[in-house]
């Protein structure tokens, strides 16, 4: 099932269009501007595919917060099956006792998220939460929670808004699916 180049001259389908993307970002604002309220937060964006609904949902957020950048090494088949993550860029201020919300583009097989979160809770942060802008619950190989996301999907090769097929299409304004050669 490789991707080819000729499926990325052909648009990608649109799975989630941009007015409903961003009517689902106020949503996922809104919760947790009510969990948060009167609190300080650190933002942690995991680079690079989260860096568009990052920008977007901390424009929402209505509490002071800090932003950090947590680089994560490229979407293989070894990350999927082990959960190993190789840290690109790391963050900066130490976490201890602050309020930490993890904001990630993609939960497939939950074990990346699962990673960065334990060697997060490492820095013994006083709470940790992780918000997934989209989640395929068929592809869980670990319990996971993710306390806020945005919508369930199904098996789609899913890009844009963030999230590329070989870094291209990221700037798509909609969640696209490419449908694999048969």
């Amino acid at each position: 099932m490789p991707m080819s180049e000729e499926n990325l001259n052909n648009h990608p389908k649109v799975l989630i269009p941009e007015v409903k993307l961003q009517a689902r970002i106020t949503e996922l604002a809104q919760e947790i501007n009510h969990d948060f309220q009167g609190k300080e937060v650190t933002a942690i964006c995991i680079l690079k595919s989260s860096f568009i609904f990052f920008s977007d949902i901390i424009r929402k957020l209505e509490f002071p917060l800090t932003c950090e950048f947590l680089g994560v090494s490229g979407y293989s088949s070894k990350i999927v099956s082990s959960g190993e993550v190789k840290i690109t860029l790391d963050i900066n201020d130490p976490l201890e006792n602050r309020n930490v919300i993890i904001f990630d583009d993609i939960v497939d097989s939950g074990l990346t998220l699962a990673y960065i979160m334990n060697s997060l809770r490492a820095r013994r942060p006083a709470l940790i939460k992780s918000c997934s802008l989209l989640m395929k619950p068929e592809g869980l190989k670990t319990q996971i929670e993710i306390d806020y996301v945005g919508f369930k999907i199904g098996k789609e090769f899913v890009v844009g808004y963030g999230i590329d097929f070989s870094e291209n299409l990221r700037g798509l304004p909609y969640i696209g699916y490419i449908e694999h050669g048969h």
